[in-house]
């Protein structure tokens, strides 16, 4: 009886929470108010303007924002409108979202009468966030350009902020003044007054190389969201008459007494990221654990008889995702099997690697087909069209190169959708890597070099608008996949998102993974350096099983550094297991038993946070990271790392457990090292010991009972 009760009460507390009312309005007043923080907006029923007066957490000071914040400006149809426009008010109504957002959409109508825009808010359950989108509707009889489009729009008080303020930029790891512009890397931006305690989280959901997020850098004001009509790659929307069209999101986080935003990086942030953003990487039940992929040291040099004797070794190695990359096809853009290669086709191959415990994966290149292709003669209006009205190549700028890149706003979306989902349906794939550039490239320096420039294609009418309608159909493509085949594992490389080591948010909420590097060498501890400082660099910013980092090679001297830099990711090796001695094989399972068994008792996967005391990884330093389950608080794992350091010992500190309840530490092979408080953790931690230069050493910390 008192289970049942307690079941009852928390499901009374939940669906109460569920349905919390956040936003409060009269004719002249909107007040957004979650109990963490409090936004003021005055209405223009008197003077026209739509202006936030205040934004602050309730408690204690904060002293960042002016009491005259324009809220918002774009550009539309050639003229400006931001917050201190002339409007007029139409509607305010409650507004909310399936991940318990709750606040207020206000519909206003400008006194040309050419547009309406609503601003939609929404706040959720003990978080200090306000999630802002823009919706703009077409009143005039003309297509219009929507263009320069600033979301959010804060101005500071005074010499103070911009003078004395940190802008930690580049998914809130690079420290510097500013002024600064942003670019496709700052998803995550952080400004912080070390003087005030007190500072802002800029979240930028806008998609690839669109984000635009600028402190200081025309006036004393915090912006976000896409980019400029004269930047490298600009955003336009062309929006037809009766035609509305909603921005991406933008949200913030005010804070104070913090002497440094780790804990809102680190706790707060990824708290609001994998509860309410939506991401896919929540959506699955199962995350990969231990993942191996055939491209280094293979290539495109593979066929039936190797992937069979790699995934035998890989089964062996205690591998739980196996994925075949470039090689398998007979060209970019038909994709139909190489016969020559796989002389029974593909079945077979992925049968015998589900036989052996594994999941099977596959890549493709995803908005690419080779001159010679049939999809490429057969519909030659589906490509790329550059400056100069002949076909481009996106990927890389080679005259002679062997791929012509699609454009997503033609018939090209339904046509590579029908393959993924063949593929992915007829042979129970699990896991796609979607490679090559789709609106621009990584390796391409000229952004004339991007988009799409064809003057027939249905969905864009300019190359500036190609850019944002591609990826966005890009996004419908990998949702209409995951409608299909929900426990899909995308994988997104850097490649397609268009960017060197670009991730952002947007991908983050239509696949699960970003392929993110190429990091080799046969020096292992300086690709093992490289591996734990891209995870460092781009996490607790973004989820860290979102993190795909490549090329650590199984057979490498020293794998066992590899394995414990890549625990703090999403663990993914290549390489030739078949070259690997049955005892380490039997070392390799050991690792990934003990890393699954890892994610069964503490979801590290769904989990990362520094490490308190230990900064970026680098030369002649400790590093390490924590992946503790901050809801649970049942522990989790630690990794550690001496990188040429002159110390042999260090102590080790663990935050975000149960401070009162009792944890024991444990190595990798289950042995005791030590039981501690949460407290203690937190406050003197444990020794660890490292007697070579380059070393590391795994650990699990578990709650007692």
């Amino acid at each position: 009886m008192k289970v049942l009760l307690s079941i009852l009460v928390v499901s009374l507390v939940f669906n109460l929470e569920s349905f919390a009312q956040y936003a409060k309005w009269t004719d002249s007043e909107l007040i957004l108010n979650n109990g963490i923080v409090e936004r003021n907006i005055s209405l223009p029923s008197k003077d026209g303007k739509f202006i936030t007066k205040t934004y602050r957490p309730l408690d204690g000071e904060f002293k960042y924002f002016t009491s005259n914040n324009i809220d918002f400006q774009f550009e539309f149809g050639g003229e400006v409108y931001s917050g201190d426009s002339n409007w007029k008010l139409v509607s305010i109504e409650e507004s909310k979202d399936s991940l318990r957002g709750n606040g207020a959409v206000v519909a206003l109508q400008s006194s040309d009468d050419k547009l309406q825009v609503s601003i939609k808010f929404l706040l959720y359950p003990d978080l200090p966030v306000i999630r802002k989108s823009l919706s703009v509707k077409n009143l005039g009889t003309k297509e219009a350009a929507f263009e320069s489009v600033d979301v959010e729009r804060f101005s500071v008080t005074g010499y103070l902020p911009t003078t004395f303020s940190w802008v930690y930029s580049d998914y809130g790891r690079r420290r510097s003044i500013g002024p600064y512009e942003g670019n496709m890397q700052d998803a995550l931006l952080i400004v912080h007054n070390m003087d005030w305690e007190a500072g802002i989280l800029i979240g930028n959901e806008a998609t690839g190389v669109l984000k635009r997020t600028s402190v200081f850098w025309e006036s004393p004001e915090i912006t976000a969201g896409l980019t400029h009509k004269d930047a490298r790659f600009p955003f336009r929307k062309w929006i037809e008459p009766g035609e509305t069209f909603e921005t991406p999101q933008v949200f913030t986080m005010v804070y104070n007494k913090q002497r440094e935003p780790n804990n809102i990086l680190n706790l707060t942030l990824p708290d609001f990221v994998r509860k309410h953003m939506g991401i896919r990487l929540s959506e699955l039940d199962e995350k990969p654990t231990f993942v191996y992929n055939t491209w280094n040291p293979f290539k495109k040099d593979i066929n039936e008889k190797l992937i069979m004797e790699l995934a035998d070794a890989a089964a062996a190695a205690g591998m739980k995702e196996f994925v075949i990359d470039d090689g398998w096809q007979n060209n970019y853009g038909d994709w139909g099997i190489d016969k020559t290669k796989f002389p029974n086709g593909l079945k077979p191959v992925f049968d015998y690697i589900k036989s052996l415990g594994m999941k099977p994966g596959l890549w493709i290149s995803v908005g690419s087909a080779a001159p010679d292709s049939r999809v490429y003669h057969e519909h030659p209006e589906w490509f790329v069209r550059g400056m100069d009205g002949e076909f481009s190549n996106l990927h890389v700028e080679i005259d002679d190169s062997d791929i012509r890149s699609a454009c997503f706003s033609t018939g090209w979306k339904e046509y590579i959708k029908d393959i993924l989902l063949e593929l992915t349906l007829d042979y129970g794939l699990e896991y796609l890597k979607l490679d090559f550039a789709v609106v621009s490239s990584a390796y391409v320096f000229n952004p004339e070099v991007s988009g799409c420039y064809a003057e027939n294609h249905v969905h864009h009418k300019d190359h500036h608008e190609s850019l944002y309608v591609n990826y966005e159909r890009m996004w419908e493509l990998f949702d209409e996949l995951h409608a299909a085949k929900p426990d899909l594992f995308i994988d997104c490389t850097f490649e397609a998102m268009g960017g060197l080591q670009l991730i952002d948010f947007a991908m983050l909420k239509h696949s699960e993974g970003n392929w993110l590097s190429n990091f080799e060498g046969t020096e292992g501890e300086k690709t093992d350096m490289r591996v734990r400082n891209m995870a460092w660099w781009r996490s607790p910013a973004m989820p860290a099983t979102t993190l795909v980092i490549g090329n650590p090679q199984m057979q490498d001297k020293g794998w066992e550094m590899h394995i414990q830099s890549i625990a703090g990711v999403l663990p993914i090796m290549l390489g030739d297991p078949r070259q690997l001695s049955p005892e380490d094989l039997k070392k390799y399972r050991g690792y990934a038993d003990w890393l699954q068994d890892m994610e069964q008792k503490h979801s590290i996967m769904s989990f990362r946070q520094d490490l308190s005391g230990l900064g970026e990884p680098m030369e002649g330093h400790w590093d390490g990271f924590q992946r503790i389950n901050t809801d649970t608080k049942s522990g989790g794992i630690v990794g550690v790392f001496r990188h040429g350091s002159a110390d042999v010992r260090r102590r080790i500190l663990v935050k975000y457990l149960s401070p009162e309840k009792l944890y024991q530490v444990n190595n990798l092979e289950g042995e005791l090292i030590g039981k501690l408080t949460g407290q203690e953790l937190e406050r003197s931690g444990f020794e660890v010991e490292l007697n070579r230069f380059y070393e590391g050493r795994l650990f699990e910390i578990v709650e007692l009972n």
